[in-house]
């Protein structure tokens, strides 16, 4: 299990960190296709737990959000998008997917609700990883930023909890999870902003600064990872999927930012 993680991880995160680095049209065809695949991966989580769920209106729709959500800040020469871009495609989605269930058998409401879920969180949330590389000058600094810091967090909680793990965060949501593990992956999340922030974001905001967003991202990281983990949780299915060998799925993977990247990209927009 923690060989597979390793080497899974070995393979990902050069991925990962290429596509930051060269942006534009490869970065948002690489957040697309992560897009795609953790709608997917939440159809099937749902499916799998007996819980109705729409899959061409969770891919259509979903898609739409995202390309919405990037082209809402888009300042691309020549591109002249209506003032009310953001209703219109809401209220798209909103008719898209009524009418779909509408003309669907056995319709149900349940199906809606799960759907629009899917619609709603994954690919909105996700675009504004996009939107937070496109920040003039620094966007490929502070997406390193948020993204490595969730690594950290993560990987220190991991093994907190491995060693030191006594009490339980939260039993009945994700029961391998130990306050000590969380602790642990806070703090080290705190060096690890303090740290980037002396490497490659010292003229950007300080040390104090740094720290408050480290505990940003910890916090609301973790917070976000457990939210998908009450998805999992009510279907009775462990991990999104098995494409990542010991990480499970896209989702599980990316599970972080459907909190996070929306928060922590208005938070650097508008306060730093």
């Amino acid at each position: 299990m923690l060989l597979s993680r390793i080497l899974t991880a070995l393979i990902g995160i050069p991925v990962v960190l290429a596509a930051i680095h060269f942006g534009g049209v490869i970065y948002m065809a690489f957040v697309g296709c992560v897009i795609l695949l953790c709608l997917y991966e939440y159809g099937l989580v749902l499916t799998a737990g007996k819980k109705p769920v729409h899959m061409p209106s969770l891919m259509i729709f979903g898609l739409l959000m995202a390309v919405v959500a990037v082209l809402g800040r888009s300042g691309a020469a020549g591109l002249e998008l209506p003032d009310n871009l953001y209703p219109f495609s809401v209220s798209v989605v909103i008719f898209g997917v009524l009418l779909f269930e509408v003309l669907t058998p056995k319709r149900s409401w349940d199906r809606v609700c799960n759907t629009f879920t899917g619609v709603f969180l994954i690919p909105w949330s996700l675009a504004h990883l996009v939107n937070l590389r496109d920040i003039a000058t620094y966007g490929e600094y502070l997406t390193l930023f948020m993204i490595i810091t969730v690594w950290v967090c993560d990987t220190g909680a991991y093994f907190s909890g491995r060693f030191f793990g006594r009490h339980k965060l939260n039993q009945e949501v994700s029961p391998k999870k130990t306050w000590e593990g969380s602790v642990g992956g806070t703090l080290l999340a705190v060096g690890g902003a303090v740290l980037m922030r002396h490497l490659f974001l010292s003229t950007r905001f300080s040390v104090k600064e740094a720290v408050l967003l480290g505990l940003l991202i910890a916090v609301v990281g973790q917070v976000s990872d457990l939210a998908e983990s009450v998805i999992k949780r009510s279907t009775g299915v462990k991990d999104s999927s098995n494409l990542l060998p010991g990480h499970g799925g896209f989702l599980d993977r990316f599970d972080s930012y459907l909190l996070l990247a929306p928060l922590f990209y208005y938070v650097v927009l508008y306060t730093l």
